[in-house]
């Protein structure tokens, strides 16, 4: 399928690398693709940044079909661009149309699409510590009707964001909340599908736990209340003694790209990394047994994100010293490396576009 290009006349003034934040502004073009039974996936286009017009009736208002994926790009230091697993994020994508009754893209085609819409806005990806470009491809039923069923019609959509740190300190150890009342997913339905009903359900808890001063919720399985499970925006993993391990896929989980990331790392390097059931039990007992050395989370977001404090009811454990672990550093350090093409890649994550 070919892909259209209609340039903006109006481009827009970029913002600082120093004030970018995350998911605050956002490039000069969006990819567009839409869907109907009698043609399929047609009209892919690349055009302005700009709004839909939606009607009331819109499916995606009232039922919620609909998913999302997250990935970068980065400038090397020669100038050269580089996606960070984009088959990964393609693939995952198709998982989660398929448990929301969205018709399967084709995986190679959407990752020329993004390749395409990138090298048009390429002067938008910042060249700061820590920056890079945030690519948000997300598909919505378009279908203008009440009813409960998949819509027949839907748009696929890629936008672009230049971005700085996830979190506001960096990579400066979080506090994360262990929440024991609120579920997020349970087996057999939606958590390991990267749609916006997922997050929707995480809300209350979030902010429940900022209003304790906490900057994330940590969420426990939502029928024995007792096996970690992922963090709001991350997964997540625990250094207990020389164990690094990782709760394991079962269905209500997201299978995240940076997880899988850094299992390969820790793996090649040398560490003893698992993934298995991890219950909060273990981790307390591990922790008052100075044996849970270091937490952290793994995303697309933030990639690396040290947790410096748990709080598991009303008790606080603190981490490290609050401070991020050998590690934490070690996995930041090799992963963002290899993105921007200064460690060597040795696992085929980079995709030089440029």
């Amino acid at each position: 399928m070919e892909i259209t290009v209609t340039k903006t006349t109006n481009p827009k003034t970029k913002p600082e690398a120093s004030g970018l934040g995350f998911g605050k502004y956002f490039t000069d073009h969006m990819f567009v693709m839409d869907y109907c039974p009698e043609k399929g996936w047609h009209d892919a286009r690349i055009v302005p940044y700009g709004p839909f017009e939606m009607d009331p009736a819109c499916t995606v208002l009232h039922y919620g079909q609909t998913i999302f994926e997250g990935l970068k790009a980065y400038k090397g230091a020669n100038g050269e661009i580089f996606l960070y697993r984009p088959g990964s994020n393609m693939a995952r994508i198709n998982k989660s149309n398929d448990r929301l009754c969205i018709p399967q893209i084709d995986e190679e085609f959407a990752v020329e699409a993004i390749k395409q819409l990138v090298l048009i806005d390429q002067d938008w990806i910042p060249e700061g510590e820590g920056t890079s470009l945030y690519i948000r491809p997300f598909i919505f039923g378009t279908d203008n009707m009440l009813g409960v069923h998949p819509s027949h019609t839907y748009k696929f959509v890629v936008i672009l964001s230049p971005v700085g740190s996830y979190y506001k300190d960096g990579l400066a150890p979080v506090k994360i909340w262990v929440e024991d009342d609120y579920v997020r997913a349970v087996r057999g339905g939606m958590g390991f599908a990267k749609t916006a009903g997922n997050y929707a359900a995480s809300l209350k808890a979030q902010a429940v736990s900022e209003e304790k001063g906490y900057s994330q919720v940590l969420w426990l399985d939502g029928v024995e209340r007792k096996y970690i499970e992922e963090v709001g925006a991350m997964n997540i993993f625990f250094k207990i003694g020389d164990e690094v391990v990782t709760p394991e896929l079962n269905g209500s989980i997201l299978a995240g790209i940076t997880r899988d990331s850094v299992l390969k790392v820790l793996t090649a390097y040398g560490y003893k990394a698992s993934e298995r059931r991890v219950s909060i039990d273990e981790v307390v007992e591990a922790y008052k047994a100075g044996k849970l050395e270091e937490v952290f989370g793994t995303g697309t977001a933030a990639v690396i994100s040290p947790v410096g404090e748990l709080c598991y009811k009303g008790e606080k454990m603190v981490i490290n010293n609050n401070e991020i672990g050998k590690v934490s550093q070690f996995l930041y350090d090799t992963i963002t490396g290899i993105q921007k093409g200064i460690v060597e890649d040795k696992f085929g994550f980079t995709y030089r576009i440029k």
